[in-house]
């Protein structure tokens, strides 16, 4: 049996089923399985391999993990993705964005230690990026970066502006890019990765997938170096937070982790409790009501999970 050591690397850039497809650092691709029927391997972990037969192999060991994120739908919470360096929430002025959505994004990233750029599309539409600017008011106020782009108009050049803007922030790093339908988030891909399409095809032959692949995350370099690379997976609901313990939850938001050392009581769940810094805030106007309503929400659900 070969030592860890001596194993071959990769990088998982798709999954499907228990078949997973590897990028070496030479650039070579191939299929892997892990050893016994579970496996917990996603994409964007480096793992180490020995070869089997044919162009395959099977996954001996995962190296430790920089993150983890977290998807999640009306039946399970399963992990998706790993070791991003940043988390693009796409948002548009038209169709209008769920807050709730945005701040469980948010949320999830704080907690991992991921850089959160979030980008409001369709700047064009005036009066609706107006009101979309006023409900993105106190997410930038919070620190956060946003930036305004406009995906279909095109430069004297022919070139979209936004691709030029995009590319540059995003030109280092493994980028997770998130958009709810309608945002624009396929253009987007298209846009830095325009031979996208035939990439997702190879991957689903790669795999045997077919047109199941459309819906599961996949990886994208964005140069030829491979120093920038955009993650994508369609059909994403929303992030799973149900590994976060529901009196943590104040942390991950910053609005509120702000005001945590003003409460009178230090294990005050911000609800009920006299003397609250959270809840005092909120009343001097320090944290959007739209927030707060946000936190009662969450803290609700994760409180039932964790019976």
């Amino acid at each position: 049996m070969q030592r860890p050591a001596d194993l071959d690397t990769g990088l998982v850039i798709a999954g499907h089923g228990r078949h997973y497809l590897v990028q070496t650092p030479e650039g070579r691709e191939l299929i892997c399985h892990p050893r016994g029927k579970k496996s917990d391997v996603v994409v964007g972990d480096r793992i180490r391999w020995a070869p089997t037969h044919g162009d395959e192999g099977v996954i001996e060991g995962l190296e430790p993990r920089r993150n983890l994120l977290y998807r999640q739908d009306e039946w399970r919470t399963k992990s998706f993705a790993a070791n991003l360096d940043r988390l693009l929430i796409l948002v548009a002025a038209e169709p209008v964005f769920s807050e709730q959505q945005l701040a469980r994004a948010l949320i999830a990233a704080e907690q991992a230690g991921i850089e959160v750029l979030i980008a409001l599309n369709k700047i064009d539409l005036t009066e609706a990026a107006a009101t979309a600017r006023e409900r993105l008011a106190p997410y930038r106020a919070m620190g956060y970066e946003l930036i305004e782009v406009a995906l279909k108009p095109r430069g004297p050049d022919g070139e979209p502006d936004a691709r030029r803007q995009l590319a540059e922030r995003l030109a280092e790093g493994a980028t997770l890019v998130l958009g709810p339908s309608g945002t624009g988030k396929s253009t987007l891909v298209n846009l830095l990765v325009p031979q996208a399409a035939a990439l997702t095809a190879e991957i689903s032959t790669a795999l045997n997938s077919g047109r199941h692949t459309t819906t599961h995350t996949r990886w994208y370099w964005l140069d030829e170096a491979r120093r920038g690379a955009l993650i994508d997976s369609p059909g994403f609901q929303e992030f799973g937070l149900q590994h976060i313990d529901p009196t943590e939850l104040p942390r991950w938001m910053p609005d509120l982790n702000a005001h945590l050392g003003s409460c009178r009581f230090h294990n005050c769940s911000h609800l009920h409790e006299p003397g609250c810094g959270v809840r005092a805030a909120l009343e001097r106007g320090d944290i959007a009501a739209s927030r707060y309503r946000i936190y009662q929400s969450l803290r609700e659900e994760l409180s039932r999970s964790k019976w």
